[in-house]
């Protein structure tokens, strides 16, 4: 006898969204590292940054406690201003066009607002 199982999935926005942009900034990296070696530690910057917003957004979910759930996404909410600090700064010296920058600013952005809303909700609980 054979059992089928469905699979459950259980949408949540800040765990998709932020690991839909660490593959993002891999790509961006991947892209422009080849073009820009001699900016790779700065690339690197990035790449560590932007992807680190999901690593911690995936591990608060695991989180015991409520204080550590906040901590968690208080290191990725760091994080994604990081992102945009590095972004903001590779806009102003031509190292990545408008619309790039545009692109993953927004982005990152709609990320931090997110963090921030549910670190604030988090808290009144």
């Amino acid at each position: 006898m054979i059992l089928k199982e469905e699979t459950v999935k259980y949408y949540n926005p800040i765990v998709e969204k932020s690991f839909n942009f660490a593959i993002r900034i891999i790509r961006f990296y991947k892209l422009k590292s080849l073009d820009n070696y001699s900016l790779n530690s700065l690339l690197k910057q990035l790449l560590r940054s932007g992807t680190s917003i999901g690593a911690n957004v995936s591990e608060a979910q695991s989180a015991f406690t409520k204080k550590d759930f906040i901590n968690k996404l208080g290191i990725a909410l760091k994080e994604s201003r990081e992102t945009e600090y590095w972004l903001k700064l590779f806009k102003e010296t031509a190292i990545i066009s408008e619309k790039e920058f545009k692109s993953l600013f927004e982005d990152c952005e709609e990320l931090s607002k997110l963090l921030t809303s549910i670190i604030k909700s988090s808290k009144e609980l």
